[in-house]
Protein backbone atom coordinates (compact mmCIF):
# COMPACT_ATOMS: atom_id res chain seq x y z
CA UNK A 1 0.00 0.00 0.00
CA UNK A 2 1.42 3.43 -1.21
CA UNK A 3 0.99 6.49 1.20
CA UNK A 4 -0.60 8.79 -0.67
CA UNK A 5 0.60 11.98 1.42
CA UNK A 6 4.00 11.34 -0.30
CA UNK A 7 4.86 12.03 -3.38
CA UNK A 8 7.64 9.24 -4.57
CA UNK A 9 10.26 10.67 -3.40
CA UNK A 10 8.74 10.56 0.04
CA UNK A 11 8.31 14.41 0.30
CA UNK A 12 4.90 15.45 2.38
CA UNK A 13 2.47 16.54 0.03
CA UNK A 14 -1.39 17.27 0.24
CA UNK A 15 -3.96 14.68 -1.74
CA UNK A 16 -5.52 16.17 -5.09
CA UNK A 17 -9.01 15.31 -4.36
CA UNK A 18 -10.75 17.44 -7.07
CA UNK A 19 -11.42 13.86 -9.04
CA UNK A 20 -13.26 12.61 -5.87
CA UNK A 21 -17.22 12.78 -5.77
CA UNK A 22 -18.97 14.93 -3.43
CA UNK A 23 -21.12 12.96 -0.81
CA UNK A 24 -22.11 12.47 2.63
CA UNK A 25 -19.07 11.68 4.77
CA UNK A 26 -19.63 11.37 8.46
CA UNK A 27 -17.28 10.40 11.23
CA UNK A 28 -17.62 9.05 15.08
CA UNK A 29 -14.78 9.39 17.51
CA UNK A 30 -14.37 8.85 20.89
CA UNK A 31 -11.88 9.16 23.74
CA UNK A 32 -11.65 9.36 27.54
CA UNK A 33 -10.22 11.40 30.44
CA UNK A 34 -9.50 10.14 34.21
CA UNK A 35 -10.05 12.21 36.70
CA UNK A 36 -9.99 11.99 40.80
CA UNK A 37 -13.67 12.23 42.52
CA UNK A 38 -12.69 15.41 43.36
CA UNK A 39 -12.33 16.45 39.81
CA UNK A 40 -15.43 14.52 38.52
CA UNK A 41 -17.76 15.83 41.67
CA UNK A 42 -16.18 19.63 40.41
CA UNK A 43 -17.72 19.35 37.19
CA UNK A 44 -20.70 17.65 37.59
CA UNK A 45 -21.42 20.29 40.51
CA UNK A 46 -20.35 23.06 38.40
CA UNK A 47 -17.85 24.40 40.99
CA UNK A 48 -14.62 24.72 39.38
CA UNK A 49 -13.54 28.45 39.28
CA UNK A 50 -12.73 28.30 35.60
CA UNK A 51 -16.74 28.04 34.89
CA UNK A 52 -18.74 25.44 33.17
CA UNK A 53 -15.77 22.84 32.17
CA UNK A 54 -18.64 20.86 30.10
CA UNK A 55 -19.78 23.14 27.90
CA UNK A 56 -16.46 25.01 27.49
CA UNK A 57 -15.16 21.63 26.30
CA UNK A 58 -17.79 21.17 23.94
CA UNK A 59 -17.21 24.90 22.54
CA UNK A 60 -13.56 24.25 22.52
CA UNK A 61 -13.58 20.69 20.37
CA UNK A 62 -16.36 22.22 17.96
CA UNK A 63 -13.46 24.78 17.32
CA UNK A 64 -10.63 22.41 17.07
CA UNK A 65 -12.72 20.24 14.17
CA UNK A 66 -13.21 23.85 12.31
CA UNK A 67 -9.89 24.80 12.32
CA UNK A 68 -8.53 20.91 12.25
CA UNK A 69 -6.63 22.09 8.56
CA UNK A 70 -4.61 24.98 10.73
CA UNK A 71 -3.79 21.93 13.57
CA UNK A 72 -2.76 19.41 10.89
CA UNK A 73 -0.26 20.30 7.92
CA UNK A 74 -1.72 18.05 5.77
CA UNK A 75 -5.66 18.02 5.93
CA UNK A 76 -7.97 19.82 3.84
CA UNK A 77 -10.17 22.84 4.97
CA UNK A 78 -13.49 21.12 5.08
CA UNK A 79 -16.55 23.30 5.30
CA UNK A 80 -18.29 21.11 7.99
CA UNK A 81 -22.08 20.74 8.07
CA UNK A 82 -22.16 19.40 11.89
CA UNK A 83 -19.87 19.23 14.92
CA UNK A 84 -21.23 17.66 17.85
CA UNK A 85 -19.35 16.62 20.98
CA UNK A 86 -21.39 14.44 23.88
CA UNK A 87 -20.15 13.69 27.09
CA UNK A 88 -20.79 10.61 29.57
CA UNK A 89 -19.40 10.77 33.10
CA UNK A 90 -18.42 7.44 34.22
CA UNK A 91 -17.79 7.48 38.10
CA UNK A 92 -17.11 3.83 38.18
CA UNK A 93 -14.45 3.95 36.01
CA UNK A 94 -13.24 7.82 37.45
CA UNK A 95 -13.60 9.41 34.09
CA UNK A 96 -15.46 11.26 31.47
CA UNK A 97 -16.25 9.41 28.10
CA UNK A 98 -16.18 11.95 25.31
CA UNK A 99 -17.68 11.22 21.85
CA UNK A 100 -17.81 13.37 18.62
CA UNK A 101 -19.68 13.03 15.48
CA UNK A 102 -18.94 15.49 12.48
CA UNK A 103 -20.17 15.38 9.19
CA UNK A 104 -20.06 17.07 6.12
CA UNK A 105 -21.02 16.91 2.12
CA UNK A 106 -17.19 17.05 0.27
CA UNK A 107 -14.44 15.26 -0.98
CA UNK A 108 -12.56 13.72 1.54
CA UNK A 109 -13.32 12.41 4.72
CA UNK A 110 -14.04 14.02 8.31
CA UNK A 111 -11.74 11.64 10.95
CA UNK A 112 -8.99 14.39 11.36
CA UNK A 113 -12.26 16.29 12.72
CA UNK A 114 -13.84 14.52 14.64
CA UNK A 115 -10.73 12.80 16.34
CA UNK A 116 -9.61 16.66 16.86
CA UNK A 117 -12.42 17.16 18.32
CA UNK A 118 -11.97 14.75 21.22
CA UNK A 119 -8.74 15.49 21.98
CA UNK A 120 -8.97 19.01 22.20
CA UNK A 121 -12.43 18.87 24.42
CA UNK A 122 -10.35 16.24 26.94
CA UNK A 123 -7.14 19.12 27.07
CA UNK A 124 -10.01 21.69 27.77
CA UNK A 125 -11.14 19.55 30.23
CA UNK A 126 -8.01 19.02 31.64
CA UNK A 127 -7.01 22.28 31.52
CA UNK A 128 -10.35 23.67 33.14
CA UNK A 129 -9.68 21.00 35.98
CA UNK A 130 -6.01 20.86 37.22
CA UNK A 131 -6.24 23.33 39.75
CA UNK A 132 -8.42 20.27 41.12
CA UNK A 133 -6.37 16.95 39.84
CA UNK A 134 -3.12 17.37 38.10
CA UNK A 135 -2.83 13.78 37.40
CA UNK A 136 -5.36 13.20 35.10
CA UNK A 137 -4.91 10.89 32.02
CA UNK A 138 -6.09 11.16 28.78
CA UNK A 139 -6.74 8.33 26.55
CA UNK A 140 -8.45 6.28 24.26
CA UNK A 141 -8.68 8.25 21.50
CA UNK A 142 -9.96 6.76 18.63
CA UNK A 143 -12.40 6.66 15.33
CA UNK A 144 -15.06 4.73 16.00
CA UNK A 145 -17.09 4.74 12.50
CA UNK A 146 -17.14 6.69 9.24
CA UNK A 147 -18.90 6.65 6.33
CA UNK A 148 -18.75 8.16 2.83
CA UNK A 149 -16.32 7.94 -0.03
CA UNK A 150 -14.54 5.22 -1.90
CA UNK A 151 -13.27 3.35 1.05
CA UNK A 152 -16.86 3.04 2.41
CA UNK A 153 -17.92 2.40 6.15
CA UNK A 154 -15.67 1.66 8.88
CA UNK A 155 -16.57 0.66 12.27
CA UNK A 156 -14.24 0.07 14.79
CA UNK A 157 -14.17 -3.81 15.43
CA UNK A 158 -14.05 -3.36 19.28
CA UNK A 159 -16.05 -0.01 20.85
CA UNK A 160 -13.79 1.17 23.37
CA UNK A 161 -15.16 4.57 25.52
Amino acid sequence: MSLTHCDDKGAAQMVDVSAKDNTVREAHASGWIKMSTAALDAIENNTLKKGDALATARIAGIQAAKRCSDLIPLCHHLALSKVSVVFNLNRSAGHIEIHSYCKLRGQTGVEMEALTTVTVAALTLYDMCKAVDNTMLIGGVCLQEKTGGRSGIYRRAEMSS
